[in-house]
């Protein structure tokens, strides 16, 4: 565990059983001024792992932030141990500018490890790993879907390693994807140091999604409590994971209007018609069909499609069925918990 006496982000010391708000300088922008990543940091009086939630890393994914200020108001952390470091704002320029991206046009979650002297992008990958990441055991990032795009809950992660396959189960969602690491991405880097995260997937770009929310506050809160940094909560309905054998997305065979007829966390069969395209004047020109039996995890929301362009995203499970019943499961668990 990296939970030492001596801890300090920024150049500032935190003690065991203190909380602290830091703003963690970053870059300078052209405009002469200082660009800083907020970060809260709390400390248990007793030791425990170090764990970091972060928000954000796409500046336009917003749930993430709503989960973490939930979490940082939770009444349970007062029976803390180890040390939480809560990131909010990763990307806190995109978050200004309503942008997937930094000025640069680079996206962060390709620029790990980043550099000390590299680009913007490369910069604030470079501290925020330093200064970060690399004092954590455990780590999870909050993400949505993009733009038009809305994502089911899902938690996407190493699951050949037996520990984080623990940590993703934990967290309570039905749908578990075992997601290659892309390079550059925070995950990579975070595994090259040791590191163990999860990926939350949840909702739409620019846009809360109450759901998704809890679930999320319910899912960091759960795996802390499997890592034992805080007490067991009350017993309830258990969310049973599935581990998506494979996924993959169904595209648009012509440019048009889309008009689903399929939604999202719906169970789908092979063949089954998902969407049509029509011209503006209403004929048909394409019908957009299931190619095997699953669950639509992710789905395009804005109804003009070009052709080749993603619409459903599909994972494909041994059982779908009790996939969709836990789906309605979780959302009837999602009950405010006395503890937080």
């Amino acid at each position: 565990m990296r939970d030492s006496p001596d801890f300090e982000i920024g150049g500032i010391e935190v003690a065991r059983g203190e909380s602290r708000r830091i703003n963690l300088p970053v870059v300078s922008l052209y405009t002469n001024t200082d660009m800083a990543i907020p970060v809260y940091v709390r400390r248990g009086k007793r030791t425990g792992p170090t764990i970091f939630v972060c928000a954000a890393v796409h500046g336009d994914e917003l749930n993430g932030i709503e989960i973490i200020s939930r979490l940082i108001q939770s009444r349970g952390l007062k029976s803390l141990r180890g040390t939480l470091i809560a990131v909010p704002m990763v990307n806190v320029y995109g978050v200004l500018q309503h942008t997937r991206y930094l000025p640069d046009r680079r996206d962060l979650n390709r620029s790990f490890p980043g550099s000390a002297k590299g680009s913007l992008a490369a910069r604030m990958a470079y501290v925020f790993l330093r200064e970060i990441v690399a004092k954590c055991d455990y780590g999870i990032d909050l993400h949505t879907g993009a733009a038009h795009r809305s994502n089911l809950p899902q938690v996407r992660a190493n699951l050949d390693d037996t520990d984080t396959r623990a940590m993703a189960r934990a967290f309570g969602v039905p749908v578990l994807l075992n997601a290659s690491i892309r390079d550059g991405s925070l995950r990579q880097a975070a595994a090259d140091l040791g590191v163990r995260i999860l990926l939350y997937e949840a909702g739409e770009a620019l846009r809360f999604d109450e759901l998704c929310i809890r679930a999320g506050v319910k899912g960091v809160i759960n795996v802390m409590r499997h890592l034992e940094m805080l007490p067991k909560g009350r017993s309830g309905n258990s969310i049973e994971p599935f581990i998506a054998r494979s996924s993959g997305w169904l595209r648009a065979g012509d440019s048009g209007i889309a008009k689903h007829i399929k939604a999202l966390g719906d169970h789908i069969y092979e063949g089954e018609l998902l969407a049509t395209i029509t011209d503006p004047y209403g004929k048909e020109l394409d019908q957009v069909r299931s190619n095997g039996e699953g669950i639509i995890i992710g789905k395009q929301n804005i109804p003009l499609v070009l052709e080749g362009e993603a619409m459903y995203h599909i994972a494909y499970f041994r059982k779908p069925q009790e996939v969709v019943e836990n789906l309605e499961l979780l959302q009837d668990s999602l009950l405010p918990d006395e503890n937080f």
